[in-house]
C-alpha cells in the first residue's frame, strides 16, 4: 500500500527534530502516570456528569474558535511551505464548519447511551452464583495519529463517553492545531470539575515521544494508530502496548453484470470524488465485462470530467486512447490507496474474479457491489473479507457518524474485540462481576 507523495513532516513517527529538551522517557512516563490518576475518576462519573463535560467541551470550541483557526491557519502556512500534497493539505484544513461539525459531534456524543455499567450477559448459575459481564472502560488509551486535527477532538471526546483517560500524540504538521485544541478541551475539563489530565497532548516535536508511548506497557492500557500504511506497520511491529489496528482504504466497487449502470455511476462518482483524501473512498473499480462496453465510456467521461485520472487496464485505455486522464495501470496502482483524485478501472471477466483482485489487493476496509442479483449480492458479502461491505451504496457510508454510533475514534480493520467503524462500545472492555452467599467451590 502506499501513501500520497509529499508527505514530509506528517508521519508522527518520523516528524520533526529531536530537541535538546526534556527526556521523552520522562515525560512521557510522567503523562501517563497522570493520565491513570486521572482515568480512575473518570471510570465512576456518571452520565449526567460525563455529558455535562462534552457540552462544555462544544461550548468552549465554539467560543474559542478564533483562537484555533488562527492556530491552523499557521500549521498550513508551514505545510504548503514543506511541500506537504493536496490530500493532507485537506486533512489538516479547519474552518468555521469543520469547528463546528467537532463541536456538533460532542454534543451528539452526549445524547448517545452511556456503554460504562452496561450488563452485556449475566444468569444465575446451577449453584446459585449470580454472574454477570459489565462493561467499563480500558483506563488509558493512547492515539498516534497523522495530520487531521478532527482527531483531537473525536477521540477525546468518545474516549471522555467511555470513561477512559487518553494521551494524544498527532504530527508535527498540526502541532499548533493540536495544542490550541487540547487547551481549549482541558480548560472546559476543569471549569466542570473534571480533572484536565483526562485529556493530554504528547510532545510531537521529538520522534521518541512516540516510541516511548508505545512502549508505556502497564500505563497505557491500549494505542490505536490513524494513519497511513507505514505508520500502522510502524505501531503494531514495535508497540508492546495492545495495539487496536486501523487501516489503510483500499476501498473498491465492483459493477456487477447485474449492475443498474445509472446507481452504479452514482455511487461510483461519490465514492471517488465526494472527498477523495478520507480511507472510506473508493480507490478502485472493477467493472463486469458483459457491461463494460456500456459502461465504460460513460463513467470514464464522467470520472474524467470531473478531475480524475484513471489508471485503466487495457481494455479500459482502448475506450479513451486520446484522453490524456487515461493512464496504463501498473501493478502497485491496484495497491494503491490514492487519497486523490485517481482510480484504478480493472474489466473483470466474472464475479469470481473480481472477488479474487479484491483478495490480493484490498486492505479489509470497505467494499462495494452494484447489481440488481441478490445472488451475486450474497456471494460477495459472504466472501469478501472487509470491516464493511456494501450492497448498492457508496462506501463513503462507511463512517461511526453515518452508521448513527456519533464520532468514531478510528474504523478497524483487525478482527479482534472490534471491527469497523469504533465508537462507545469498542472503547470499553468488560469484567464479570460473580455475586454469592458464601459460596465455596
Amino acid at each position: 500500500m502506499t501513501t500520497p507523495a509529499n508527505t514530509a513532516g506528517t508521519d508522527p513517527l518520523r516528524s520533526g527534530p529531536d530537541p535538546a529538551g526534556p527526556d521523552p522517557a520522562v515525560t512521557v512516563h510522567a503523562q501517563a502516570v497522570r493520565a491513570r490518576v486521572a482515568a480512575s475518576r473518570l471510570a465512576t462519573l456518571t452520565r449526567t456528569r460525563k455529558d455535562a463535560a462534552l457540552h462544555a467541551m462544544a461550548d468552549a470550541l465554539e467560543k474559542q474558535s478564533p483562537e484555533v483557526l488562527a492556530a491552523n491557519a499557521a500549521d498550513l502556512a508551514a505545510a504548503r511551505e514543506a511541500g506537504t500534497s493536496a490530500a493532507l493539505l485537506d486533512r489538516l484544513a479547519l474552518d468555521e464548519r469543520r469547528v463546528a461539525a467537532m463541536a456538533d459531534a460532542l454534543r451528539d456524543m452526549a445524547a448517545l447511551p452511556d456503554p460504562v455499567g452496561e450488563v452485556v450477559r449475566g444468569s444465575t448459575l446451577a449453584n446459585g452464583l449470580r454472574l454477570q459481564q459489565i462493561r467499563g472502560p480500558f483506563g488509558v488509551v493512547g492515539m498516534i495519529y497523522e495530520a487531521r486535527p478532527n482527531v483531537t477532538v473525536d477521540a477525546a471526546g468518545i474516549c471522555l463517553k467511555s470513561g477512559n483517560a487518553v494521551l494524544l500524540r498527532g504530527s508535527s504538521s498540526a502541532a499548533r492545531s493540536n495544542a490550541a485544541l487540547v487547551e481549549v478541551l482541558r480548560g472546559a475539563l476543569a471549569d466542570t470539575g473534571l480533572p484536565a489530565d483526562a485529556v493530554q497532548l504528547v510532545d510531537a516535536s521529538d520522534r521518541d515521544s512516540a516510541r516511548q508511548l508505545m512502549r508505556a506497557r502497564g500505563l497505557v492500557d491500549v494505542l490505536i494508530p490513524r494513519g497511513g500504511a507505514s505508520l500502522i506497520r510502524s505501531v503494531v511491529e514495535e508497540s508492546t502496548v495492545p495495539v487496536i489496528e486501523t487501516g489503510v482504504g483500499n476501498c473498491h466497487i465492483y459493477v456487477d453484470a447485474a449492475a443498474d449502470l445509472d446507481m452504479a455511476s452514482r455511487i461510483v462518482l461519490n465514492a471517488k470524488t465526494q472527498r477523495p483524501s478520507v480511507c472510506n473512498a473508493a480507490e478502485t473499480l472493477l467493472v463486469h465485462a458483459a457491461v463494460a462496453d456500456a459502461f465504460l465510456p460513460r463513467i470514464l467521461a464522467e470520472l474524467t470530467g470531473a478531475g480524475v485520472t484513471v489508471h485503466g487496464d487495457p481494455r479500459v485505455c482502448a475506450v479513451r486512447a486520446d484522453d490524456a486522464r487515461v493512464v496504463p495501470a501498473t501493478e502497485e496502482d491496484y495497491a494503491t490507496e490514492y487519497l486523490s483524485l485517481d482510480i484504478a478501472v480493472k474489466v473483470v471477466d466474472s464475479l469470481e474474479d473480481a472477488i479474487s483482485h479484491i483478495g490480493r489487493y484490498g486492505t479489509g476496509h470497505s467494499e462495494a457491489i452494484v447489481t440488481d442479483s441478490a445472488a451475486a449480492a450474497a456471494e460477495f458479502t459472504a466472501r469478501v473479507d472487509a470491516a464493511a461491505v456494501l450492497v448498492n451504496a457508496s462506501t463513503r457510508f462507511v463512517d461511526g457518524g453515518e452508521f448513527g454510533f456519533g464520532a468514531e475514534i478510528g474504523i478497524s480493520t483487525q478482527k479482534l474485540h472490534a471491527r469497523g467503524p469504533m465508537a462507545l462500545p469498542e472503547l470499553t472492555s468488560t469484567k464479570f462481576v460473580v455475586t454469592g452467599a458464601g459460596h465455596v467451590r
